[in-house]
């Protein structure tokens, strides 16, 4: 059974190398209300969780990151996955843990690791329910129990109030009053995902100058603009930002809530 857990930041993104830079800075945003909706399962149709991907492609040997979202009172049977994923909750309750374990609901915010070959069971218990869920490699397939491994991996429920906040002093790549970070992992392949919160009225930059710079958001509501952007955006939940080389993302948080983001990188970057 899986426990709650606090994480260290210290690790941070110091440790990152500095990438090979694309010849040409792009970006690409995609509004939540703009995404494009089919099945996780398309075999299953509508008893199938809904899913989109935002980056990559998980029917591939390809990273990937995609947005599911699941009817209240689902739940599914035993099962495992043929690789590693790690899933953030954009909205709802989610639960995910050993067959034989009590229900902990995770709220939005909350983070989770499902390792490769590990049974278990995914559930959801509101009205709306939607996760971000990334893999590092491909396909992404469901699997019966019955053909369960052991990777090596342990598997992390981490509830949102036992991640640990940093302030902008205590992380060199914050330079931003009430800017707050935590680092949820880290591989050996110099990547890296961190989540950053920005507090009401902000207005700012998230400066990069990473290979692959991706943003998901996760709650909350921020006006977003970029110089290949010819107009503002507002993002919500779900909503996706990505960018190559040397970049500047302008944010702005207008709304009553601070608002929180993942973002994933090779390299490290600077809020200010």
């Amino acid at each position: 059974m899986k426990h709650s857990t606090q994480v260290s930041l210290m690790l941070a993104t110091a440790l990152l190398a500095t990438p090979t830079l694309a010849s040409e800075p792009m970006s690409k945003v995609v509004a939540s209300e703009d995404i494009q909706w089919g099945y996780l399962n398309p075999l299953r149709g509508e008893l199938s969780p809904g899913a989109a991907d935002l980056w990559g492609d998980r029917t591939t040997d390809s990273a990937t990151g995609m947005l599911v979202r699941f009817k209240k009172g689902f739940e599914s049977p035993p099962h495992i996955h043929n690789i590693t994923y790690r899933g953030i909750v954009i909205d709802g309750l989610m639960h995910n843990d050993d067959p034989k374990a009590e229900k902990m609901w995770m709220p939005t915010g909350s983070y989770w690791t499902q390792p490769a070959g590990e049974n278990h069971t995914t559930a959801a218990n509101a009205e709306t329910n939607l996760i971000y869920l990334e893999i590092d490699s491909g396909p992404y397939l469901v699997k019966p129990s019955n053909q369960s491994f052991d990777n090596g991996e342990r598997p992390l429920n981490l509830h949102k109030d036992n991640i640990v906040w940093l302030e902008n002093s205590e992380l060199y790549n914050i330079d931003a009053q009430g800017v707050k970070a935590a680092h949820v992992w880290q591989s050996n392949a110099e990547m890296s995902g961190s989540m950053i919160k920005l507090p009401k009225g902000f207005k700012g930059t998230i400066t990069t100058a990473a290979s692959e710079f991706r943003a998901v958001i996760i709650s909350g509501s921020v006006e977003y603009t970029s110089k290949d952007q010819a107009q503002h955006k507002t993002l919500q939940p779900g909503s996706y930002v990505e960018s190559t080389g040397n970049f500047s993302h302008q944010l702005s948080n207008n709304s009553g809530s601070e608002v929180t983001m993942y973002i994933r990188t090779n390299t490290k970057y600077q809020v200010k």
